[in-house]
């Protein structure tokens, strides 16, 4: 079964707005461009596709715009490539390597799960709430930006029941972020 991996950027107070924390640097880049390669594919929610697409989407031209450094390209490359299933009620269709996952959001998350495979990532606010809420997420890992945002929305905000977690893997960067990676302790689907 392959394990469903929830990432994201978070501020110090939890906020998970994705302008809240630091810029991106070259070693921040590196890491995510390493955790999302480990996944066979990517889940997000539209809000979250909508955004990535905007921003990693290789133009048709086949050139990246300017403001895309060589530190980002292996990021931009990595993201532009995967395979990606999108949950949205409201999308007619996706592309950009994409499929849209409809009916019951459970059976079609554990589905994916159950192909064979190294794992899933998801990325984003709305959808990963409602997989916690499930229990369908295996592995939660946080960038905690070393940054106070006193506003914007938060880490897993209204969440039904408390999941204790335990540590299995953290890294510091020079910037002062910490990258944490934890599993749930109780028995997840």
């Amino acid at each position: 079964m392959r394990p469903l991996r929830y990432s994201i950027n978070v501020t110090l107070d939890g906020c998970c707005h994705h302008e809240a924390g630091l810029p991106p640097d070259d070693e921040s880049m590196r890491y995510w461009t390493a955790q999302m390669a480990r996944a066979d594919a990517l889940l997000f929610g539209r809000v979250a596709y909508e955004m990535m697409e905007s921003a990693w989407r290789k133009p048709s031209t086949g050139t990246w715009p300017d403001w895309v450094t060589a530190w980002q390209m292996p990021f931009a490359e990595t993201i532009d490539g995967a395979k990606k299933y999108v949950v949205s009620s409201t999308l007619d269709r996706v592309d950009w390597n994409a499929e849209l996952l409809r009916g019951e959001l459970e059976k079609s998350v554990r589905r994916l799960k159950e192909e064979p495979g190294d794992g899933l990532w998801v990325g984003g606010v709305t959808l990963p709430l409602a997989l916690a809420d499930l229990g369908l997420i295996d592995e939660y890992e946080f960038l905690v930006q070393p940054v106070l945002a006193g506003h914007g929305p938060t880490l897993l905000a209204g969440l039904r029941e408390r999941i204790q977690l335990e540590l299995v893997d953290r890294q510091a960067f020079r910037s002062g972020a910490v990258a944490m990676r934890y599993r749930p302790t109780r028995a997840v689907a």
